[in-house]
């Protein structure tokens, strides 16, 4: 398994089904780069604590609401209008790389904050996962199985 936050989760949303899962979850209120950074807190051994799974949304809610969700509003607002120019296609390409730099930026974030909590306490995925989103439906919890599926893999 790999150490860094980042790596981890490139290799993660790269698992088949991950990227489908993790939009799903978005659409339903989940910050994707906790649900990230818990998986690769779990499969590290750290110990879940409400505490530590405050922290770390305390640190996800603001930049994302200022950083990562108005970028991706922006991209995802120009998507009918750039199918038709390219020079707007360019351009939403150009906020899409923006919008990936902001999670790369969040998630080192979020490693930071997690550094110094120790690991080697055992699997503790299923508990990072049940913290991060509290299921509501069905199609919720297949979403968070395949997360924790594919973080077995890795």
């Amino acid at each position: 398994m790999t150490s860094d936050l980042w790596t981890f989760a490139l290799r993660l949303y790269a698992q088949p089904g991950v990227e489908a899962a993790c939009l799903h979850l978005q659409d339903r209120g989940a910050d994707v780069c906790l649900l990230l950074t818990a998986c690769w807190l779990g499969r590290r051994g750290v110990s879940f604590e409400e505490p530590r799974l405050r922290a770390l949304a305390d640190r996800c809610g603001p930049w994302q609401e200022r950083v990562v969700k108005p970028l991706r509003a922006l991209r995802q607002g120009w998507r009918e209008a750039a199918r038709e120019d390219p020079a707007l296609d360019g351009l939403r390409e150009q906020i899409k790389a923006l919008e990936v730099e902001a999670e790369r930026k969040l998630l080192a974030r979020l490693e930071s904050a997690a550094d110094g909590w120790g690991a080697n306490h055992g699997e503790q995925l299923e508990a990072w996962l049940q913290g991060s989103f509290p299921v509501r439906e069905e199609v919720d919890r297949d979403a968070l199985e395949c997360l924790r599926g594919a973080a077995l893999v890795l």
